[in-house]
């Protein structure tokens, strides 16, 4: 059978001297230039009461919520036993391991402060917050598959990977699906939506929706995480008990608000 072979691309970017910078890092930094950018073109193209110094202090918060949400996720969700042992490994961003689900909490919490701070409401600011996400996460997904991380299932289709430092068995790239539904399409899908106006948490909601679904579907070709196996009725794991309450609230949530009055500022 026809395989591909994983491109062996080093983790480490370049060094400065003694520090080594990893391609991963570079990832999240990408996503938040990128979200700067994006937020910058949404406040001119739909003229919205957003100042250059309110999108730089929102991606300060943001970024302070998803570093600090999605590495304590990671060792909460599917490290725990290590994490006691050895809590210095929180540290250690390099190595890869976020959550999405600890991020999402981590940068719920800041965008609670920001609104608090600014007097935006939380859900204006949330609306406002996650058309920029998807390409992060995109962005995030391509350092997974750089760092050689949550692989996919043993699998005969033609595009199956080898991944050398797991085994020699042809595998789901997982990491390329998830930068597909969870990134790009995700992006297309939120960003679509949220170019008309919509009632206040709409946005939102679709966006949890719609990465609820693709985390769902992407689940059943990664292999699940090694220290974790399969949870419920022994074939659910972890990533997808986490996104089904995120798709029942985001459901829920835009039921709820759908045909409410459309703010006057977009």
């Amino acid at each position: 059978m026809r395989m591909l072979a994983f491109p062996h691309i080093d983790p480490v970017a370049f060094s400065l001297g003694p520090v080594r910078v990893h391609w991963y890092g570079l990832m999240y930094i990408l996503g938040f230039i990128g979200a700067w950018a994006l937020a910058h073109w949404r406040v001119r193209r739909y003229q919205l009461s957003w100042t250059s110094e309110q999108i730089s202090d929102l991606i300060f918060f943001a970024a302070l919520g998803v570093i600090i949400g999605g590495r304590l996720g990671y060792m909460l969700f599917y490290n725990w036993q290590q994490f006691i042992n050895e809590p210095w490994i929180a540290l250690r961003l390099w190595e890869g391991g976020m959550s999405f689900h600890g991020g999402l909490l981590g940068v719920g919490i800041a965008l609670w402060l920001f609104s608090y701070k600014t007097g935006k409401p939380f859900f204006n600011v949330t609306d406002f917050v996650v058309p920029l996400v998807p390409l992060g996460l995109a962005a995030g997904r391509a350092g997974n598959f750089i760092n050689g991380e949550l692989w996919g299932r043993v699998t005969d289709v033609p595009w199956a990977m080898v991944f050398p430092h797991v085994d020699s068995q042809p595998r789901h790239p997982s990491q390329l699906y998830e930068l597909g539904l969870e990134g790009i399409g995700l992006f297309i899908l939120v960003w679509w939506y949220a170019a008309k106006p919509r009632p206040t948490g709409c946005v939102t909601a679709v966006f949890l929706i719609g990465y609820a679904i693709s985390r769902l579907i992407v689940e059943f070709f990664r292999e699940p995480d090694i220290q974790l196996g399969y949870l419920a009725f022994n074939w659910l794991t972890m990533g997808q008990l986490l996104s089904i309450p995120m798709l029942v609230f985001g459901l829920i949530f835009w039921w709820i608000k759908r045909n409410e009055n459309i703010p006057p500022t977009h």
